[in-house]
Parts: structure tokens; C-alpha cells; sequence
């Protein structure tokens, strides 16, 4: 273990208690909002994807509180909603352009809470704001069965409840205490070569890599060298039920959503003959759909990123009444993209779908499509993307994965002894995996051919198929198996080993020690 490794372990350690706090806020802040009258300035869905702006503001106020940044105006607001910013150490004597950028990136943003459901669940024990209330409420048999980990009851007090604790503001708080750590530990060239721009995105939950695809779409083009990111660390869970906590993910699936219409005649349902119900031929391409999933007809599968998945998500439908045939049947499966699938290929999977020949040669209109999503961020900035999110690898020999795996044996392996396999522990090695969720990283990929982001080579870009995106990976607390579910917790440990993680990569990536 280097000095700066001790360092740096150190001061993970001394600011351990001000990252739950942090934490803990920026779980709770929505409880102030949703119940209160909108023209009180209340927002039931404070915390959501669009949603994001008290915690945002709560954390850019945090970030100048704590010396997370050398100066206040080293943080704000993109056009899109993102909260950015940026550490380096101008006394380096290096250039700006010869520096190596590093991205952080963390989305802010959580799923529905579903406070009722979690109180009812734990017996009024978990808040999905407010965290634990009373321990002795709660169901051991309950926790252990909705979560895919929870450590022995005699360590319970590690853990920390509430919406957005998994899944991914822990990772977020992180890159805060890490920045505030790395300017501490300039002197000593914590930041010797670096430039580390962090972002909290918005967004990420409702429309995967919303905030990089503003990133890459309207900052990046013909941008400087120091805005341009040699690496890209996603803190997104990289938690394992079986596997263990805190592994090196260097890729996911990529995922789309495919739309199908299926409109037909409304009638009485007392004379379904006079009508033709979308429904119930909507029904024969949701079975039909989901036997050829069954049989894996149609999908790849890679020995790491594993198989593509086709599933059935959402759905609508327009009618009269319970008493009708319905107009119109709409419904949405949710495509989870292995390397070799695309989307084009799996759109025409639906198309060919014999029960969606069958609608339309009964006299129904069948449309199969990838929807745009259409909402505007918090901000009011409408990206209108297709749903259409990209799979990435960063391959394993990369610099990138091997600095990562350089920077957890020196700030982590000597202060953990967990063994990978045996649960949701630290392992003392690190464990390079992937992810099975989708993260934030769909949002970096750009074509091949593109060159409006001057990228040179000394930036390592990783070339895949018809596309390129930085080098990346994820490194975060939180078990992914934990993530959107009732009683949602993270260990508050992982949070301690992910800053010094975060606080020493970009020395070691940048030296190669």
C-alpha cells in the first residue's frame, strides 16, 4: 500500500459519517414536497425522473459547503438539468489538453416510492423517506424475501433505508466526498494530470442516459481536449446478492422499447360480432410473443453479458366502457439487447410475429414501433430520443479496467476480507462483472463515423460494432438485486471503500501507480 493509498483510505474513512449524513438528506428531501399543495410549491413526484431539482439543489449547496470544489463556480446546471462539476489542480504544470478526463457520472433521480406499500410491508418499521423507524417492527422473513440481500441481523445497523439508498444516490454522494477528498489531497497528487468532472444526471429512470446523451449531443461536439473524457466511471450499484458488493462492471445489455398499436372497431359487447377487439388479438401477439422468448426463438446470447430478453411492460387501453369491445389496444415490450441483436432486427422480430399477421388480415390496423420519449426534464429541455438505448464492453485489458483493479487492491483489499461467492460482502479481491441492469453508460455511445467530438487516439475510445464511447465501467455501493424493490437499503460501509475507490483511480490511471 502506497502512502497515498493510506492517504486517501484515511480521509474515506474520517468522511464516512458525513456521506451517510449527506445521504441520508438527499433520501428524505422529497417528504417535503410531496404532500404539500402545488401552489405551495409541492410536487407529488418530487425525486423522480423530470423531478430531480430540491435534492439537486440540496447537493450543489453541499458540494460549496463541504470544499467539494475549489470554487463555487466550479458547480452548476447544464441546460438539460445536470449537476456538473469539476476538480483538478491547476499547480500540476501540466497543460489542460494533456490531461487525462475523467467523468463520473451518477443519475439522481429514483423510481415511484410507493410510501404507503413500503409502510404496510414493514409493519410501519421503514419509511421510504424517513428510513428505519422501528426496528422491532419489522418482518426478518419479510426483509429477506423482498430483498436479494441483507447482511446477518447482527450487522443490521450498517444499513440505511429508503428510496434512491440502492439504486443510486449512495454512488452520487460519493463522488461528493470523493472530489472534496481529491482537492484535500492535491498536494500530496491526488489530482497530479487529471481533470475529474462529475455528474449528477436527471432523468436516468424514465430515459436511460438522458443526461450524457445531452452531453454528447450538445457539449462534446467540437469541444476541447480537457472536456473530452478519456474514462467514464458510472456509480450505479455494482453489488451482487451471491457475488459481493462493490465489483468492476464493464458492461451491460443494451435495452429498446417496442411499441405496438393494435386498433380494431368498438362495439356493444353485447354484439362482439359487429366490433373487431384489439384486445383479444393484442392478447394472441403478447402469448405468441412471449412462447418465442420461452424458447429463445429469435435471441443471441454472449457468455458475458448474457442472453437478450423480450418481456411484456406496459399497456393501455382505449374503450367505452367495461361493456364494449375496445377502439384501441396499445402495449409496450421492454427489449434487453445482448451483442450481435439490434434494434432494427428486433423490431422486425415483432413485425413477422404470425398472430400479427393474423390482426391484420382480420381488418385490424397493427403498428410495431420505438416510441420517442417526449417528456422535458426538470429544466425543460425535451431531448425527443427514440427508446433506443445502447450495450456496451469496455474490454477487460483496457487501461482503464486494469487501474481500476490497481486502485481497489490498494484502498480497499487491505481494510475488507470478504470472499467473493459467499454473499453481499466486500470481497478482498476486486471482481471485474457486468452489470444486468441498464445504467447511465447507454447514453456515451455515438456512430463510428462521427467526428464531430474531436477525439484523439491518445483517448483510447473503445470501437464496438457500428459505434464508439469512452472507456467504462461502474463502481458503487448498493446490491443491484436490492434496487427498486419495498424496503429498499444499502450497507453504509460500501459507501466508505467507493469514495477512497473514487478518490484514488484518477492518480493511478493517470501514473499508472
Amino acid at each position: 500500500m502506497s502512502k497515498l493509498d493510506g492517504r486517501v483510505a484515511e480521509l474515506a474513512a474520517k468522511y464516512h459519517p458525513l456521506a451517510i449524513e449527506i445521504l441520508k438528506e438527499a433520501i428524505r428531501i422529497p417528504a417535503d414536497y410531496v404532500d404539500r399543495p402545488a401552489d405551495q410549491g409541492g410536487d407529488p413526484r418530487c425525486g423522480t425522473s423530470n423531478h430531480e431539482f430540491p435534492r439537486l439543489d440540496y447537493l450543489r449547496k453541499r458540494i460549496i459547503e463541504i470544499g467539494a470544489v475549489r470554487d463555487p463556480k466550479d458547480v452548476n446546471f447544464d441546460a438539460f438539468g445536470n449537476l456538473v462539476w469539476v476538480v483538478s489542480d491547476p499547480s500540476d504544470g501540466i497543460p489542460a489538453d494533456s490531461k487525462k478526463v475523467i467523468y463520473l457520472d451518477g443519475h439522481t433521480d429514483t423510481v415511484k416510492p410507493l410510501r404507503p406499500v413500503w409502510l404496510e410491508k414493514t409493519n410501519g418499521g421503514v419509511d421510504v423517506y424517513d428510513g428505519l423507524l422501528d426496528r422491532s417492527k419489522i418482518d426478518k422473513a419479510m426483509l429477506e424475501k423482498e430483498l436479494g440481500w441483507v447482511p446477518p441481523e447482527t450487522e443490521w445497523e450498517h444499513l440505511l433505508f429508503g428510496r434512491g439508498s440502492a439504486d443510486q444516490l449512495g454512488g452520487v454522494i460519493s463522488q461528493i466526498v470523493a472530489s472534496k477528498i481529491l482537492l484535500e489531497l492535491a498536494p500530496e497528487g491526488a489530482l497530479k494530470g487529471v481533470i475529474v468532472r462529475s455528474y449528477a444526471t436527471v432523468c436516468e429512470e424514465d430515459n436511460d442516459g438522458a443526461g450524457p446523451m445531452y452531453v454528447m449531443r450538445n457539449v462534446l461536439p467540437g469541444a476541447k481536449a480537457e472536456l473530452i473524457p478519456d474514462v467514464v466511471i458510472l456509480t450505479d450499484s455494482t453489488g451482487d446478492a451471491k457475488k459481493g458488493a462493490l465489483g468492476i462492471y464493464r458492461g451491460q445489455r443494451g435495452r429498446m422499447q417496442i411499441e405496438v398499436t393494435v386498433t380494431g372497431r368498438s362495439s356493444h359487447g353485447s354484439m362482439p360480432w359487429m366490433g373487431l377487439n384489439p384486445l383479444e388479438y393484442g392478447a394472441a401477439i403478447l402469448k405468441e410473443a412471449a412462447e418465442k422468448y420461452e424458447k429463445r426463438e429469435g435471441f443471441l446470447d454472449n457468455a458475458f453479458l448474457g442472453h437478450g430478453t423480450r418481456t411484456a411492460s406496459w399497456s393501455t387501453l382505449d374503450t367505452p366502457s367495461d361493456c364494449a369491445v375496445p377502439a384501441r389496444f396499445v402495449f409496450r415490450f421492454d427489449r434487453r439487447l445482448t451483442i450481435g441483436e439490434t434494434p432494427e432486427q428486433s423490431v422486425k422480430d415483432v413485425e413477422a410475429l404470425s398472430s400479427v399477421a393474423a390482426a391484420r388480415a382480420a381488418g385490424l390496423q397493427v403498428e410495431v414501433a420505438v416510441p420517442v420519449y417526449p417528456d422535458a426534464s426538470w429544466k425543460g429541455y425535451v431531448l425527443n430520443n427514440k427508446q433506443i438505448y445502447l450495450g456496451w464492453v469496455t474490454p477487460e485489458e483496457h487501461p482503464a479496467i486494469a487501474a481500476a483493479v490497481t486502485a481497489y487492491k490498494g484502498v480497499i483489499s487491505p481494510h475488507v476480507n470478504g470472499k467473493s461467492g459467499t454473499g453481499g460482502s466486500i470481497p478482498k479481491e476486486p471482481r471485474v462483472d457486468r452489470w444486468i441492469f441498464s445504467t447511465d453508460g447507454v447514453g456515451y455511445p455515438v456512430p463510428k463515423d462521427d467526428t464531430s467530438i474531436p477525439v484523439g487516439e491518445s483517448k483510447k475510445w473503445v470501437v464496438s460494432g457500428a459505434y464508439k464511447h469512452p472507456a467504462m465501467f461502474g463502481f458503487a455501493p448498493g446490491i443491484e438485486q436490492n434496487t427498486h424493490k419495498i424496503a429498499e437499503c444499502v450497507d453504509v460501509r460500501e459507501l466508505r471503500h467507493c469514495i477512497a475507490f473514487l478518490a484514488r483511480f484518477p492518480s493511478v490511471f493517470a501514473t499508472g501507480h
